[in-house]
């Protein structure tokens, strides 16, 4: 182990960045300067056909349901060869909007379109053109589409009060009495509300259907259809996809849940989902390729911005199901995670750049999560120049232990994890990173037998409450990173590390140990880094 003596004196290098980045930087300038090579994203055009709702019998009073008109509209412009659906301003209230190609569904300032709270209107239908499954329309929904869009400065609005469960620990008094007061069924312990009793016994009643051992049928589902409980806005297998200016709120699941597309822009976006929104996910990206995901806001009840990758093999010279993904100028609100990966990940990803964005609020900032069983490989990610602000718990996590269940689900502790589909995370590059109090700077924990590996920071200033945590890593490159505001030693704890290498660090005064490394850690050294007056503090690590 080698410890130098004094060269880093703390220099917060934010104003810097901010200068760098005040130039504005488009979308080409993003692609251009990707740490990957990326091609164009190709954007859908239409043509200059516009056929308003209202010729077809759209009524925008609120109470009237619009579901045949929205249906007559979109047949009749993608019948004279696509164009724009116009929802001009007013309350329209509809069912399940299927898109069709070279469709642009403008709506307009002043528009809201408001989903019913009348489930029979949501038919049980196969979850992709090619699946034997069956969930619930989503109020919006397309399948093997080409040149679609949803622009506008008008919101959609997904009733997704009426689908969604609530727990109890998310309530205040009286919004949990409201809760009650307004029907609904309430779990045996009395911590979750279900809008219906049918929501609060679906899973069981699913369990039931598949020990009957035969194919279920369309009508099967009917009764765990509030259960099931739609995505908002789902697109599969779509081709060149824009979402521009729009808001999208209130979902019943996720909001936006696109799944093996190519070619999808997501440009000026709101995403709104109240803090307790169960699995209220803002946007999910699942095994898509050529993303681009620039100035959105969002604000959820879970994750959100976040990328998925589930099905397929993949390895080092193989394919990637998610690829190709730049998300740049957004800002996150309260969320489980504002950039987040997983936990789905056995699809395989690489190539995806975050940059100059924010999170202020969220329960953690970059949050990296798989576990055994739905893991895969997830290398060459790069996020730079990320502020933010009040984090409830850790700046920056991996987890592969990551357990997530439906509500009202049990936990079963002598259930062991299935050791298949093992997370790989590797090559990530997290630079001029930002935060302003969170509980914990950095948490890293890999596998026994899959460490989190070749992680390299540079430019990192946090105040936390605790420094950085490793368990089952190797490889963590560490520069120009300076921790401050803990409250207890030591600033970094190492357990099963080999490798951590620590180059331009920072000691605040009041830490008396620096490194603390088990006898199973090695390979641990500092340099440039002053330590002279401070005794012990590089505990253990050979």
């Amino acid at each position: 182990m080698a410890v130098a003596r004094p060269l880093f004196f703390v220099t917060v290098l934010l104003a810097l960045c901010l200068a760098a980045f005040s130039q504005e930087k488009n979308e080409a300038w993003y692609i251009t300067n990707a740490p990957f090579k990326m091609d164009a994203i190709k954007t859908p055009e239409f043509a200059k056909n516009v056929y308003s709702i209202k010729a077809y019998g759209g009524t925008p009073d609120g109470q009237t349901l619009n579901t045949a008109a929205f249906e007559k509209t979109i047949a009749a412009c993608a019948g004279a060869g696509g164009g724009t659906v116009l929802v001009p301003p007013g309350l329209w209230l509809t069912g399940p909007i299927q898109l069709k190609s070279n469709i642009n569904l403008c709506v307009e300032r002043g528009a809201l379109i408001l989903f019913t709270t009348d489930h029979t209107q949501y038919p049980m239908i196969k979850s992709s053109n090619n699946s034997s499954s069956y969930v619930p329309a989503s109020p919006i929904y397309g399948y093997d589409l080409k040149n679609i869009a949803i622009t506008g400065d008008g919101v959609i609005d997904g009733a997704g009060e009426s689908w969604r469960p609530v727990k109890k620990e998310k309530t205040t008094e009286g919004q949990w009495k409201n809760l009650l007061s307004s029907g609904g069924a309430i779990s045996k312990d009395g911590k979750l509300w279900w809008p219906t009793k049918e929501a609060m016994e679906g899973e069981d009643y699913l369990k039931g259907l598949k020990q009957k051992n035969v194919k279920p049928l369309a009508e099967d589902y009917l009764l765990a259809r509030d259960f099931l409980r739609p995505y908002m806005l789902y697109l599969v297998n779509c081709e060149n996809v824009l979402l521009e200016n729009i808001t999208l709120r209130n979902s019943p699941k996720f909001v936006f849940y696109p799944n093996h597309c190519n070619n999808l822009t997501m440009r000026g976006v709101t995403i709104f989902n109240e803090w307790w929104a169960q699995n209220g996910d803002g946007i999910d990206i699942s095994a898509c390729k050529n993303v681009m995901i620039y100035k959105c806001t969002v604000s959820a009840g879970d994750d959100g911005i976040c990328m998925k990758s589930s099905g397929g093999k993949n390895d080092a010279a193989g394919t990637f199901n998610l690829e190709n993904v730049i998300v740049a100028g957004c800002t996150v609100y309260h969320a489980h995670g504002g950039f987040v990966i997983g936990s789905n990940t056995d699809g395989g990803m690489r190539n995806i750049f975050v940059s100059n964005c924010s999170f202020d609020g969220t329960d953690v900032g970059i949050r990296v999560k798989s576990n055994a069983g739905r893991g895969g490989l997830v290398k060459d990610i790069y996020i730079n120049n990320i502020f933010m602000s009040s984090i409830a718990n850790e700046a920056v996590l991996f987890d592969t232990y990551y357990e997530d269940m439906p509500a009202g689900t049990v936990k079963d502790s002598s259930v062991k994890t299935v050791r298949d589909k093992i997370p790989e995370f590797t090559d990530f590059h997290i630079s001029n990173v930002y935060c302003n109090g969170a509980k914990k700077a950095i948490s890293i924990t890999g596998l026994a037998d899959m460490p989190v590996h070749n992680i390299y920071f540079d430019h990192l200033v946090i105040s936390a409450d605790a420094g950085l945590v490793a368990k089952d890593a190797a490889t963590l490159d560490l520069k120009n990173v300076q921790l401050t505001g803990m409250k207890k030693d030591p600033v970094n704890s190492l357990e099963h590390v080999k490798g951590f290498n620590i180059s331009n660090g920072y000691f605040q005064p009041s830490s008396k140990i620096f490194i603390k490394a088990d006898a199973a850690s090695s390979g641990v050294k500092v340099d440039a880094t002053d330590l002279h007056d401070v005794k012990d503090a590089v505990q253990g690590g050979d």
